[in-house]
């Protein structure tokens, strides 16, 4: 061994675990475990071998170990994964003279199909989360919940009551599974709770990024945060949203059977349209377009006697041109507060209803009934 040694050939520096040892912790998570470390490790290397003679560069569990007590570490949290790390790692602190850490060894995070999480289930980097409209705070809350729970049946926390309600002892053993629809759901928890000057800057921004105004603030952007508010599980979801309200497909709408079906649809339309030329609509604009849209719309369901879906349905079709959306008195509100604003094309209230008199007139009333 001496000739080799002198004759400069490779070496490994190994750890001598000895004979008959067993290691124990007490995992904050799993519990009391025990490893037989002759029959788990065997001695292990160190230092990996390096040519020319002389130790060559520390693995792994060293460096760890040698970090960990250096810094003074208290908690050492990780996957489940490096249990088998940690038998070394203990011989390792304690042979320096050191006292090893609280260790928490967390179960896997599954894909959807119960496997473990990898690539080939789609990797995201934490910045493409940002781009794709996740809130910071949303994306922690919804880790923390990832195989932990404070007791109760909540599940949606600020980032200060996860400091306060955070342990280690309410983490489970089990897996959890990553499930993006709820990550969306608990995002747009967080969204809805947001100030009002708040989302509108993130909504204001992400309309600015999307071409779809000109300035990230002011009462258009204003207008169209408050009718996207209850809409949105993402930042991102407010733009085709809001470009839907500007837009007006309604002939693309009447392609559908069940559109040209609606009960009502002519009727409601037809006294739109002659309101609108005779001046009486109202301009359903700023503050007071919900109040404005409410008293016109009951005053014309009484006086056409249709209430509940026989009104507001054909309402929504002739002024949105869509069978579903946000309130209409939102949309018009957004609608009304648009020119010179917006950057993209956007159908006013009058081409609207210019464009609805020609549908109808192209296409017949359903026969009364008997």
């Amino acid at each position: 061994m001496k000739a080799r040694l002198d004759a400069g050939d490779p070496y490994t520096v190994r750890f001598k675990v000895p004979r008959g040892r067993v290691v124990a912790i007490d995992d904050a998570v799993r519990g009391h475990i025990e490893w037989d470390v002759q029959a788990t490790v065997g001695d292990f290397i160190l230092l990996r071998s390096s040519e020319g003679g002389g130790g060559g560069m520390p693995v792994y569990n060293f460096c760890v170990a040698v970090d960990d007590a250096q810094m003074e570490v208290s908690t050492v949290i990780r996957a489940e994964e490096h249990l088998t790390n940690t038998v070394r790692q203990v011989l390792i602190l304690e042979a320096l003279g050191y006292t090893p850490p609280q260790y928490a060894h967390l179960a896997l995070v599954l894909g959807e199909d119960r496997s473990k999480l990898s690539k080939r289930h789609g990797a995201t980097s934490v910045n493409q989360f940002k781009l794709d409209g996740f809130l910071p705070e949303a994306m922690i809350n919804y880790l923390c919940n990832l195989g932990w729970n404070d007791g109760t049946d909540q599940e949606i926390y600020t980032v200060a009551e996860l400091q306060e309600a955070f342990s280690l002892d309410r983490i489970t053993k089990s897996p959890a599974v990553f499930d993006m629809k709820k990550l969306r759901w608990v995002n747009g928890q967080h969204l809805r709770a947001l100030p009002e000057e708040r989302l509108g800057q993130l909504v204001g921004e992400q309309l600015v990024a999307a071409g779809v105004c000109e300035a990230a603030d002011g009462p258009f952007v204003g207008a169209a945060t408050r009718m996207v508010r209850e809409k949105v599980e993402l930042v991102n979801d407010a733009e085709p949203i809001v470009r839907q309200a500007l837009g007006y497909p309604l002939l693309r709408t009447l392609e559908a059977e069940s559109a040209r079906a609606v009960d009502g649809l002519h009727e409601v339309s037809a006294a739109v349209i002659a309101a609108h030329k005779a001046g009486s609509l109202p301009a359903f604009e700023g503050a007071d377009a919900a109040a404005e849209w409410k008293t016109w719309s009951k005053a014309l369901g009484k006086e056409l006697g249709r209430k509940g879906k026989g009104l507001f349905m054909p309402l929504r079709i002739a002024f949105t041109g869509t069978m579903a959306g946000p309130d209409v008195p939102a949309q018009l509100e957004v609608l009304s507060l648009a020119p010179g604003q917006v950057a993209s094309e956007f159908v006013p209230l009058a081409d609207r209803l210019a464009t609805l008199e020609g549908a109808l007139a192209s296409m017949p009333e359903p026969a009364a009934a008997a």
